[in-house]
This record gives C-alpha cells, structure tokens and sequence, in this order.
C-alpha cells in the first residue's frame, strides 16, 4: 500500500546522468574530507604556571584551569588537590567531586 512511487521516465534518466560511476565511490572504511588533528595538550603543569594562573582567578576550579591552561580536567583537579595537600588552595565549596577553591591563609605563593 505505502510503497515507493514509480519515478516518471524523465526522472530515471535525470538520475542515471547525476550518478557517479562505481569506481568513484569510496571504500568500505575510507574516510572522506580533511584529516583532523589531535588538539595538543599538556601532561603536566608546571607549579609556577600554574600559580600565575591560579592568582587572576577568583573562583578557582579544575574546569576554569583546565581551560585557561589548555590541559584536561583532569591533569587539572590533580594539580589542585596537590597544591591542596601543600597548604597553598583550601576548598570552600563545591559538591560531588566539582570543588571550589581559594589561595590558603599560608601564601606559599609569593
């Protein structure tokens, strides 16, 4: 009842003109267009960077780190919970695993 309609004969060869030949098509498995490449990051972030960084923001979480420095969160959350086993940032807030932080009353930093 639903199937396809039949094309008019004007518009099988329309069709048939527009198609490409069998060995133009790509391959099972070939990509097309431009190859992307891998976005750099960083697998370490150096403690003086870091700590420039860390002095222009106000809230300071491993998301807005992770950002501003160009690495992953999660080079980023282990770079603060070191910074907080230091003594330099102390959690404020935050829940679930997404802290907040601010410089620590020891400023270790200067």
């Amino acid at each position: 009842m639903g199937g396809a309609k039949k094309k008019s004969i004007g518009n099988q060869e329309k069709t048939t003109k527009d198609t490409p030949a069998a060995d133009d098509k790509t391959k099972k498995g070939e990509k097309k267009g431009p190859i992307k490449q891998k976005q750099k990051t960083l697998i370490a972030i150096e403690e003086s960077q870091g700590l420039k960084t860390i002095k222009n923001m106000k809230p300071i979480t491993s998301q807005s780190l992770a950002r501003s420095m160009g690495v992953k969160i999660s080079i980023a959350n282990s770079f603060l919970r070191s910074l907080e086993s230091k003594g330099v940032l102390r959690p404020i807030g935050g829940y679930s695993g997404h802290r907040i932080y601010e410089l620590g009353p020891t400023n270790v930093t200067q």
